[in-house]
């Protein structure tokens, strides 16, 4: 791989199980761990098992993907709301999608790191 190319870090190294993560919750398509260098005192990931770019490239096909993301999404953010009262849901895009693999962030409290 060139220096210059993007690196898939959740399809190479957490799916490939190169690298290895505590779970959260897992579905037929989804992965739900704690971030393996968080910023956030509670930091979990939520990631497809299937490589999808970014939320703008969503195709049709992959509607029910995204469906099962968002009940995982829910369900995470919801046992982080009763434990602290209140989470922030976020996924990025573009330039600021540090991954080209789309990934969601719940995490609650300020950030630990730059």
């Amino acid at each position: 791989m060139a220096t210059n190319e993007f690196k898939d870090f959740y399809c190479e190294e957490v799916l490939s199980g190169r690298t290895l993560v505590e779970i959260i919750l897992e579905t037929e398509n989804v992965l739900a761990f704690y971030h393996t260098r968080p910023f956030h005192p509670e930091h979990v990931v939520v990631i497809p098992k299937r490589h999808i770019t970014s939320i703008i490239t969503v195709q049709q096909d992959e509607i029910d993907i995204i469906k099962e993301i968002f009940s995982v999404i829910q369900e995470v953010a919801t046992q982080m709301n009763e434990k602290f009262g209140a989470c922030t849901v976020s996924t990025n895009v573009g330039d600021y999608q540090s991954n080209k693999h789309m990934h969601w962030h719940v995490y609650y409290g300020n950030r630990i790191r730059d």
